[in-house]
């Protein structure tokens, strides 16, 4: 059985070799570590001819940026043969010298920076939706005249073959540039672990591959597949930049991570680019679903495909899917702003499981399912009409031994002694973060020049190296944050000493071990974001093992996703709070080693517990549990109430107990309207005759009322009834009714959720509210199709305001039920149970029900089988509800009728 992986990019690409006649670039001079070891702070006249030759000699379109005050010793320090990390190998093929646990990914077709490779000619889809309805047409026909013309000019002479010679040529293999390294290196860890096996990749190839003829893409594909085990999904250059670089990137993303849609900056109302997402998302389930064999484990990664688990589900309904979201996931308030939000959200609950970094994001998911779908959101996932999708949380880690194989190489070690020797007597702080709206760089240097003006004494004492990954998604930002960089140079730095040392563009593996070794501090200033492995990987190398810096504090935004797991031991700071930024950066510098020591094992420890290895093993055995239960409840799956079976148990059984749902069990649905719901006189007769065999006690429950009850079972007095979902119990014999929740708090927040609902029901035409002794009850069915997400909206605002007085509000297809938390059918059956003597406790238990509220029973009832409380436990859903009951009857209400009249005629010697 294989474990599919669908993540946007695979881990491998194609580099192509260059054709004969092409111009090879000049080799970059490269300079050894002996020489770097000998600059100085101030640099010299052969550090400037260095410095200037390394940038005259980059690549074409290539410009190597400059630090603060044309720092080139600094420069040249950090400033590698060409551009490294996610943007170029250090060497060709070392995938050591990438640094690819974060988002530090470059653009689409980047890789042809580094490899020989094809670059799109696409164009954008347009920035305003009315110019792009209007000019469609007439840009097509210019794509397609454009292209004709580029395939023209490499035309072959055999056979009249269009193709480029330069994508004719050999090709090899290599690690990809582009993709989700931490994922990458989870899956890799998870293997040789054997946690995982047999896992087979599905993504793209990382560059864009309209030119390349289609034979050549059939052989890549084939050799990514046999030596790889890799699946390559090829979609046309229109659809992938329409995909990611509108849509993913101008719209998800930024929603994703608290930016509002309504922003001026916002570009959420260019949703003509959501046809380009459908189809990339469908090439992606189209490649899965022709590669499935039964059995297989299906794993779609991260927000560029929440369509594909739906999408799969609809060819594969009963594949297995698990669906896992890398980034931050909004509060309702904002995802509600995205015009395709209902398609995202189904497109999602296609999975099996929907997991997420941190329980917050699970909740904010299963908070705006409830408000937009009108769903049942419980604590462990969503029930949907006619299946449940479950929810998990679960941080995704580093692989620790393949870091510390990584900080063993001798250029590591070289260079922690080359930084050691450089930095001496300095206390360095590091930071690496991509320059984008999202990583919190602005925040954070501006933080450090408010430290910097309160704390004189660390001026010379103290130096930032901020590694920023060079972007041009937002130049109004990088404008902002040069103009801080140089403010804090021109006012603080002096002959001797730079405080700031800030690098536009990315570091070597090597580079970034070296500077986590020797760093006294770390700081994240993330304003949101799912996990920063930049912070694990901080932390492993702060053993001590290699400098004599270790144990260095961590200074983590708290609304970073390794926030969550760090329990505390992180110096949290609001990246918004300036000045509690420069406090932090304060006691990061002043802590005492007793008090480093103590935090630094806290964080290793849960560094070393939420590894990569362990993610993935984590959320392999959530969705295998999670699987079965739901096939489990799949009336598919459920079998069929075997009447012959439970005459057996019958029989052998002397204390009996029979707990049967009312409305949609025992007799059809009502109108809502009428006191007596239907005719009950077939019901009543059936359960006398049960209840004429003294061994038999018989429960009738109902979301009714207390009156309703009566007046519909008042000519059997021997019948147990259970009201209000749970709220009320009446013994049979008895008068006396027990009222399980407190009466003067039942009126305090009825009287509080009624104003919720008066401005809901004015709003809604056609809703009223029907109220109960203990519970309301919001209906709509009449009303029009914009009820369900007012609805919605409803339930959450009430779910927040009246969590303190342990209220819950539940949408259905065609109302909202708020009801007390604490108390349902399954407290009012344990209740039931509790009265009967040890001795003499039921040997037969018998549930029927049909509806959501009836499977907390169903689940009560399971517990005392497995527990063995009850020797013969059975439980029956009525209809076709997926469900947690052991058995189903189809046929509806006739069938539980027919099952009952069989028991009431059986003859025991109990009799």
């Amino acid at each position: 059985m294989s474990n599919f992986h669908a993540a946007l990019f695979l881990p491998y690409t194609a580099d192509f070799e260059k054709p004969q006649q092409s111009q090879a670039a000049s080799p970059v001079p490269t300079i050894p570590v002996s020489d770097l070891t000998r600059k100085n702070s101030i640099g010299s006249h052969e550090d400037a001819q260095k410095g200037s030759l390394l940038r005259d000699n980059a690549p074409a379109g290539i410009t190597l940026p400059k630090t603060p005050a044309a720092m080139l010793a600094q420069e040249d320090y950090f400033t590698p043969t060409q551009p490294s990390a996610t943007a170029h190998f250090l060497r060709p093929n070392d995938t050591k010298t990438l640094v690819r646990s974060d988002a530090h990914v470059p653009e689409w077709g980047a890789g042809g920076m580094f490899f020989n490779q094809p670059r799109s000619r696409a164009l954008r889809p347009a920035d305003n939706v009315l110019e792009y309805q209007k000019n469609e047409e007439r840009k097509q026909h210019q794509r397609e005249q454009s292209r004709e013309r580029a395939r023209s000019l490499y035309q072959t002479n055999s056979g009249n073959k269009k193709s480029d010679p330069r994508w004719e040529q050999n090709y090899r293999i290599v690690p990809a540039i582009q993709g989700n390294g931490g994922l990458t290196n989870a899956v890799r860890a998870a293997d040789n672990a054997g946690s995982t096996q047999d896992v087979i990749h599905v993504g793209l190839i990382g560059f864009p591959t309209d030119d390349i003829d289609e034979s050549k893409k059939k052989e890549i594909y084939e050799k990514l597949e046999e030596e790889h085990d890799a699946l390559a999904v090829y979609v046309n250059n229109k659809d992938y930049d329409g995909h990611y670089a509108h849509y993913c990137k101008t719209i998800l993303w930024p929603v994703f991570h608290y930016v509002i849609p309504d922003h001026p900056k916002s570009k959420a109302f260019l949703d003509h680019s959501w046809k380009f997402y459908e189809n990339v998302n469908q090439a992606f389930a189209d490649k899965i679903v022709k590669n499935y064999k039964r059995g297989d484990t299906i794993w779609v990664h991260d927000y560029h495909l929440c369509l594909v688990p739906a999408m799969v589900r609809e060819k594969l309904p009963d594949a297995k899917i698990g669906f896992f979201l890398h980034t931050a996931f909004p509060s309702s308030e904002v995802f509600r702003c995205l015009a395709a939000r209902t398609q995202l959200l189904e497109g999602m609950l296609g999975a099996n499981l929907v997991a997420f970094q941190t329980p917050e994001y699970a909740y904010h998911f299963l908070q705006t399912c409830s408000r937009i779908l009108a769903v049942e959101a419980v604590d462990d996932g969503v029930q949907l009409e006619n299946r449940f999708v479950n929810v998990f949380a679960s941080p995704i880690g580093i692989d620790p031994q393949k870091l510390a194989q990584g900080r063993d190489e001798k250029e590591v070690q070289d260079w922690i002694k080359t930084l050691t020797e450089r930095y001496q007597g300095k206390h360095v702080i590091v930071a690496r973060d991509k320059l984008d709206s999202i990583r919190g760089v602005r925040q954070k240097l501006l933080s450090f020049e408010v430290f910097l003006k309160k704390n004189p004494e660390w001026r010379d004492k103290v130096v930032l190296i901020q590694v920023a990954t060079s972007t041009r998604e937002d130049p109004e930002l990088a404008t902002t944050v040069s103009e801080i960089v140089t403010r804090i140079d021109a006012q603080y730095s002096t002959l001797s000493h730079n405080p700031l040392v800030f690098l536009r563009q990315d570091i070597s593996f090597h580079q970034y071990l070296a500077l986590c070794s020797i760093a006294d501090a770390m700081v994240i200033t993330s304003l949101r974001e799912g996990m920063n492995l930049s912070a694990h990987e901080f932390i492993i190398c702060q053993d001590g093992a290699y400098s004599n810096k270790k144990h260095s504090p961590l200074i983590l935004s708290e609304f970073t996703g390794s926030s969550s797991i760090f329990d505390g031991a992180e110096l949290a700071v609001n990246p918004w709070h300036y000045q509690g930024i420069a406090d932090a950066f304060k006691v990061a510098l002043e802590m005492s080693e007793d008090e480093k020591a103590t935090r630094y094992h806290k964080l290793r420890s849960n560094v070393l517990h939420h590894t990569g290895e362990y993610w993935v093993r984590n959320l392999t055995e959530k969705l295998n549990a999670v699987f079965e239960e739901q096939f489990r409840r799949d009336t598919m799956s459920i079998p069929r109430l075997s009447a012959s079976n439970l005459i057996k148990d019958y029989e052998l059984t002397s204390n009996r107990l029979f707990i049967l749902d009312y409305e949609g069990t025992l007799a059809n649905y009502g109108s809502v309207n009428n006191t007596v719901i239907t005719n009950v006189d077939k019901v009543i007769d059936i359960l006398s005759d049960i209840l004429n065999d003294k061994r038999n006690t018989v429960y009738v429950m109902s979301g009714r009322t207390v009156e309703e009850l009566e007046l519909a079972f008042n000519r059997l007095p021997n019948l147990g009834l259970i009201a209000e979902n749970g709220c009320f119990v009446r013994e049979g014999g008895s008068d006396e009714w027990v009222q399980f929740p407190d009466e003067d708090k039942t009126q305090a927040w009825k009287k509080a959720i009624k104003d919720i609902l008066q401005y809901y029901v004015e709003r809604v035409e056609g809703s009223w509210v029907e109220e109960r002794q203990c519970s309301l009850i919001f209906h709509y069915e009449s009303a029009t199709d914009t009820a369900s997400r007012q609805a919605g909206e409803c339930a959450n605002q009430i779910n927040d305001a009246s969590a303190s007085q342990r209220v819950r509000a539940i949408p259905t297809k065609d109302s909202v039920i708020i009801e007390p938390a604490d108390y349902d059918k399954a407290t009012a059956a344990q209740h039931i149970l509790d009265k009967y003597p040890p001795s003499d406790r039921p040997d037969f238990l018998f549930i029927a029900g049909n509806d959501r509220d009836d499977e907390i029973v169903f689940k009560w009832a399971s517990e005392l089988r497995e527990n063995s409380t009850v020797r013969c436990v059975n439980t029956v859903t009525v209809g076709e509800r997926n469900s947690l009951a052991s058995s189903t009857l189809p046929t509806g209400t006739t069938g539980l009728l027919g099952v009952l009249t069989k028991l009431s005629k059986v003859k025991t010697d109990h009799s």
